[in-house]
């Protein structure tokens, strides 16, 4: 193992990375470094993500650098913001005793006024995004004809985001005679055209196989039915306690609604996309840095230069459309030699992808199966003994709290003790998790089409459980708002909640008959916005049914439940008897004979009278019943 000393770097360089703790350098620092420093051609260094690229290309570049100089002698391109502003921080650390050296970060999003500030003061090295820097070209505020290094990094991804254009015009404002360093995961028909088109003479250094994943990262892949993918990731979080991770999604749409589902269902999460300013991209990196955040749901573009260290966990809600997507993607956990894990969660029409990138990467992906409910369970519970095993005792601050609890649970043996310890910490957990279902589609069946112990929905919800509760459109609630506000009041799982109808001031909830009264008592004393919640069970549900007019089985009237009264008696709404609608007999509306409804536009009652009559038909005038108009007699024909 060779040391940073005898890379032959400045002695300043070396003391900023002793106090960084940088004391071995990285396969590709030591390979690169030496090439970089001594080469008069350029050079395309291809190595893995997580691998210390920046340091790679960022070390040789402060070694040309005159501090003294206060021109622009070096420019470092990135495509995205978050990737310019990681270069431009791991940079300002290496020169942090090389006095007089400056480093520029511009890049979109963020005060151009104080960008040009910057510059103007005087800056060595500029790091940048094309289309920031464009405009700061067609603004005469940057020369780059001093320039003595460029450095081409994610090049590929610059032209996939469609920076071909404005990369040959930046380039064109660079001397000829400058040197060129590309820096890539992979080597692509991209690059290598990168290369050929904006490259001299070049030394191509590849560290490991080319397009290969990293080797510290575990690959693996679940498979169930794509409705499901939601409900697996959740299952992996949760058997997984010390799972610190990043989601990926392919829009930015679906990247916030994964985001604004966890956080409504209690994790720690937050999304990063491209339609976020530059403030809340900072402020949600800061906090997952912080580790204040668990997940990070994220897009391709907008995860390119996140660098955070101790990632567990990738996640690929989506598979992305190329091989060297996964490459970047996975890249953000095992990084500078850690273990990480890569799972795919993807349905049975994408298992063939797998297969496609097991070839192109020339890596193993191995196939896991979703935690059921007693895994993660017991997952939970190890993780908590051992938090209780590490947890320090404040002797002083609990003496008084300490001394009566001794004595009040004295007469317990250690083995009783241990018992009820258990069955008060962790009951709730274990039968939060004991009827959860298997999630993984059974491969070995042809069709793919079922998971055999679970039962289909129509089973779970068939016995007529529904939930009746005043809350509806009226007080802000959707299905997803509703379904949120349940689960929380209740403690219960998503999937225990079956379908729903919202309306104006009401809404009927399916709920999985097992778990029915416990969603149902939790609503106990329950207040929303002031208002007391009630609930009440529904008759007329089940069997899958969406019926729009559900009714409970007693509210504020009579009735059977077989009869569905509402407000009213004997089967009556707000009275009468029947079946009838606000008053009534048989069935009638508002007094009204044989179940009539009351009228709409375009339809008019064919059986039972509206307010009082006894017609089959007609609606009522002061008196009497309504008759239609005589229709106008047909105009003869002169002849």
């Amino acid at each position: 193992m060779s040391s940073f000393e005898a890379l032959g770097l400045r002695a300043e360089t070396l003391r900023s990375l002793e106090t960084i703790g940088f004391t071995t350098p990285t396969p590709v620092q030591e390979q690169a470094i030496p090439l970089l420093l001594k080469s008069e051609k350029d050079v395309v260094a291809l190595a893995q993500t997580g691998t210390g690229k920046t340091a790679a290309f960022g070390l040789p570049m402060l070694e040309f650098l005159d501090p003294q100089d206060r021109t622009i002698q070096a420019l470092v391109l990135a495509p995205t913001r978050e990737l310019c502003v990681q270069i431009s921080k791991d940079l300002e650390r290496y020169a942090a005793n090389l006095k007089g050296t400056r480093i520029v970060a511009v890049y979109g999003g963020a005060s151009i006024r104080d960008q040009i500030r910057d510059i103007q003061r005087g800056a060595q090295i500029i790091v940048a995004t094309p289309g920031r820097l464009l405009d700061l070209i067609g603004r005469s505020v940057l020369d780059l004809t001093t320039v003595d290094v460029v450095v081409l990094d994610e090049a590929d991804e610059m032209l996939n985001m469609g920076f071909q254009e404005d990369l040959t015009e930046i380039l064109s404002s660079t001397p000829a005679e400058k040197r060129t360093w590309l820096f890539s995961a992979t080597m692509s028909s991209e690059v290598r055209r990168i290369a050929k088109r904006y490259m001299r003479e070049f030394d191509e250094l590849v560290i490991g196989a080319a397009n290969a994943a990293p080797s510290a990262i575990q690959h693996q892949y679940c498979v169930v039915h794509s409705k499901d993918r939601y409900p697996a990731l959740k299952r992996f979080v949760d058997a997984d306690p010390d799972l610190f991770g990043i989601v990926f999604c392919r829009t930015k749409h679906e990247t916030q609604n994964l985001a604004t589902a966890f956080v409504r269902d209690g994790y720690n999460a937050d999304a990063i996309h491209g339609d976020l300013s530059q403030a809340q991209r900072d402020h949600v990196m800061g906090r997952y840095r912080a580790r204040n955040i668990r997940l990070l749901i994220a897009t391709d573009v907008a995860a390119r230069g996140i660098d955070v260290k101790d990632v567990t966990h990738v996640f690929h809600f989506d598979l992305p459309g190329e091989a060297e997507n996964y490459t970047h993607r996975s890249g953000r956990t095992g990084r500078a030699g850690q273990a990480g894990i890569s799972l795919s969660i993807i349905g049975t029409r994408d298992v063939n992808k797998i297969r496609q990138l097991e070839r192109a990467l020339k890596a193993h992906f191995t196939y896991v199966r979703v935690p059921g409910g007693a895994e993660i369970g017991k997952q939970q519970v190890m993780a908590y003994m051992k938090r209780l095993k590490e947890v320090e005792v404040d002797e002083e601050g609990l003496s008084e709290l300490l001394s009566e609890a001794r004595a009040e649970l004295d007469t317990f043996s250690k083995e009783e003790l241990i018992d009820r310890f258990m069955s008060m910490a962790f009951n709730r957990i274990i039968e939060q998790h004991r009827t959860s279902f298997d999630l993984n589609v059974d491969m070995s069946r042809k069709d793919h089409s079922a998971r055999a112990e679970r039962p289909s929905s129509l089973e779970r919800f068939s016995t007529g459980r529904q939930l009746f509760i005043n809350l509806g459109t009226a007080d802000g609630f959707d299905k997803g708002k509703m379904l949120g506000y349940v689960c929380g009041i209740s403690g219960v799982s998503g999937e225990l909640i079956g379908r729903m109808l919202i309306k104006d001031v009401y809404s009927f909830i399916d709920i999985e008959p097992d778990h029915f009264e416990q969603v149902k008592n939790s609503f106990n004393n329950a207040n929303y916005k002031g208002r007391t919640v009630r609930v009440d069970e529904a008759a007329g549900g089940g069997k899958g049914s969406r019926s729009d007019s559900p009714r409970p089985s007693s509210y504020k009237g009579g009735g059977g439940t077989g009869e569905g009264g509402y407000k009213g008696g004997g089967g009556g709404y707000k009275g009468g008897g029947g079946g009838g609608y606000k008053g009534g007999g048989g069935g009638g509306y508002k007094g009204g004979d044989r179940g009539s409804r009351p009228p709409s536009s375009g339809d008019r009652p064919q059986s039972g009278g509206y307010r009082g009559n006894s017609e089959r038909s007609g609606y009522p005038k002061k008196e009497g019943f309504y008759e239609p108009k005589p229709k106008f007699p047909k105009r003869e024909r002169k002849s």
